[in-house]
């Protein structure tokens, strides 16, 4: 096991009733579980996300903490939260990093795994 490791898993959503397709806008909500699978309490301080549309436009954000807070998580807490992000395009995806500091002041990244927003299979 790792001293320095945070899981992060996600689960995006499309949201139809914020969506304006006739607009080319495309409302995704996704919700990040972001554990400290490793042997320190660490606080998640900032983030960095890729965001890429279908036109392969890449929209970028940094910014600090996560919906306000840098949580301090101890080893087997976690800490869930939801955002959301519009894009041109029906399809997307998105990728990135939280930047930790261990409370023994060592800094790693968590990575976030690509995933794809789209919308739901529609049935004819």
């Amino acid at each position: 096991m790792a001293a320095y490791e945070m899981t992060v898993t996600v689960t995006p959503q499309y949201l139809a009733d914020q969506s304006d397709p006739e607009r080319a806008r495309y409302v995704f909500a996704y919700t990040v579980t972001i554990r400290n699978t490793g042997q320190v309490p660490a606080q998640v301080i900032s983030r960095h996300w890729l965001i890429t549309d279908g036109n392969n436009q890449v929209q970028e954000v940094k910014g600090l903490g996560v919906v306000g807070h840098q949580p301090l998580l101890k080893p087997g807490e976690q800490f869930e939260y939801t955002s959301g992000t519009a894009l041109a395009t029906p399809h997307g995806s998105m990728r990135g990093a939280y930047f930790c500091v261990a409370e023994d002041g060592e800094r790693f990244e968590a990575p976030i795994a690509e995933f794809a927003l789209s919308l739901p299979r529609t049935l004819h």
